[in-house]
């Protein structure tokens, strides 16, 4: 038996089998090639490659920007005043813990600490029960005014604090609320407010509605449902706006600075801090100075450590529902 001739192409006259194989080697006419595939070296994965070292590179020198300072401050809070005088930029020699003594004693760091805690705990809960509230009925109920309502809490974010400086000092003078823990306290949830809403809001309006419906259809009344059933199903925006209200309020300066002004025992933190730059600056104990700043930070980055991955959550639970 004779073998068959091999197929040819009437345009070239060579093998089919050929010109198949070029064919698919080459783009078609008037069109582009299609990208590598995942693994080879093509021109997109040297792009991609540069892009990674390029995003790499970034965020290594963000983080270097945003704790270099922190950990210069933490290691020098550990040195002797004569020592970070003679290198600023040096590493402690020794541990001298007697700036931290120092700083909780006579700089009364301890009492201020005590202070901002007992003035953050009752605005704190206040924020967080009167925001939660506010934004369940917003989100959950549809009433005359609903949208007004809604629009006020967004415009008071975007309203400034020093413009209500003047008018808060006066309502707070005429109500005898100056240099008082309540009046401080209601300051900071006016202030927070806004914000906790307008977060707490778009969060409830996510959760679905069918759980709700059940436990009114069981009996339940509207203060059971939302304390036993919804309030438990938004704990991770809770927590998320907790943590943002907690940073915020424990940073606090200008309110205490306008309202707490009168007798330095009833300084919060920021107020202490602020005294302690002025006096340990001309005193010359400036370990003592950066061990209040250590003590500062610490309550902020044991409570951003603890509640992380529940920030996050908050964050990223209203995008897929």
């Amino acid at each position: 038996m004779s073998a068959e001739p091999m197929p040819t192409d009437a345009a070239t006259g060579q093998p089919a089998a050929s010109t198949a194989s070029q064919s698919a080697s080459e783009p078609p006419a008037g069109g582009r090639a299609t990208p590598d595939k995942p693994g080879t070296k093509g021109p997109w994965r040297r792009e991609s490659g540069a892009l990674n070292v390029f995003s790499h590179a970034f965020l290594i020198a963000w983080v270097v920007m945003a704790a270099g300072p922190l950990v210069w401050v933490a290691l020098t809070a550990f040195r002797p005043t004569a020592d970070f005088l003679n290198d600023p930029m040096g590493l402690p020699s020794s541990i001298h813990w007697q700036n931290f003594a120092n700083a909780w004693t006579e700089a009364k760091i301890g009492r201020y600490a005590f202070n901002s805690l007992i003035i953050l705990a009752g605005s704190l809960t206040g924020t967080m029960l009167l925001g939660s509230m506010a934004a369940y009925v917003i989100a959950r109920f549809t009433f005359p005014g609903n949208r007004f309502i809604f629009l006020l809490f967004a415009g008071g974010m975007m309203f400034p604090v020093i413009l209500a400086l003047i008018p808060l000092f006066t309502i707070m003078d005429n109500m005898s609320l100056l240099d008082t823990r309540p009046g401080l306290i209601i300051a900071y949830i006016a202030y927070s407010l806004p914000f906790t809403t307008f977060f707490l809001t778009s969060f409830f309006r996510t959760l679905p509605s069918g759980v709700q419906e059940a436990a009114m259809i069981d009996g339940a009344s509207h203060t059971r449902t939302f304390f036993q059933v919804m309030l438990p199903m938004a704990k991770p925006g809770l927590v998320s706006i907790g943590i943002f209200n907690f940073l915020g309020q424990w940073n606090q300066y200008l309110l205490p600075l306008l309202l707490n002004n009168e007798d330095e025992n009833n300084y919060v933190l920021p107020q202490g801090l602020a005294a302690l730059t002025v006096s340990q600056g001309y005193a010359g104990d400036w370990g003592a100075l950066f061990a209040g700043l250590t003590i500062a930070m610490v309550p902020v980055l044991v409570v951003y450590a603890v509640f992380q991955r529940q920030v996050q959550a908050g964050l990223t639970a209203g995008a897929l529902k």
